[in-house]
């Protein structure tokens, strides 16, 4: 009797990630915060006031910039890793369907089909993914300032300054979307959602 008690909750659940996924959101998500809260007291003059050490922010701010690609290199290694990759860089009909649906502001469910990511989720991971590549290339160029012509570096902190401001306002859309959503965030946290979540929010995915 006990063994079918312990067995019910599973066939409730439904397996969303992996532990190395988990792991590199997780980790992503520290250094992106890292190099958010130490721009922030570079940029914002009310809290550069509070930082006595301006050249170890700066540092800081560098090397969790530089660390930024690593848990996404290292999460390659994983095959579930893998193959959301491929989830998420594969757009099809239903997606296209998904966005002028959102477009519209049509919230019905069967308006908006979703796979195991939805059209949104696969935009945000292609911008952030190359949000965080121009902001590598760019803050390369301003730290090694001997290497390139003031020109390149002039422009470079432009790029940087700005995009840095999309991403953070990008990002906080982002930590509302899932702080609207618990069992989303218990899938992130957890690795597993509810099935009736997945068939109601992803009824494309065959998990």
């Amino acid at each position: 009797m006990s063994l079918r008690a312990e067995a019910a909750p599973a066939a409730t659940s439904i397996r969303r990630f992996s532990r190395a996924e988990r792991w590199v959101h997780r980790t992503t998500a520290l250094l992106t915060g890292v190099c958010v809260v130490t721009a922030a007291f570079l940029y914002v003059p009310e809290l550069a006031q509070l930082v006595g050490r301006r050249e170890l922010v700066v540092r800081v701010h560098e090397w969790a910039g530089l660390a930024l690609p690593v848990p996404v290199l290292a999460g390659l290694a994983s095959r579930a890793f893998r193959a959301d990759l491929g989830h998420l860089n594969r757009f099809g009909p239903h997606d296209r369907r998904w966005l002028r649906a959102a477009l519209r502001r049509d919230r019905r469910r069967e308006s908006r089909p979703a796979g195991k990511f939805n059209a949104g989720q696969k935009i945000y991971a292609a911008w952030i993914a190359g949000a965080t590549l121009v902001m590598l290339g760019t803050g390369l160029l301003m730290w090694f300032t001997h290497l390139t012509p003031i020109a390149w570096r002039t422009s470079a902190t432009f790029v940087h300054d700005w995009l840095a401001l999309t991403i953070g306002v990008v990002l906080a859309g982002h930590i509302g979307m899932a702080l609207g959503d618990p069992e989303a965030r218990r899938g992130m946290r957890t690795g597993s959602v509810s099935r009736e979540w997945a068939q109601r929010e992803h009824p494309l995915w065959r998990g």
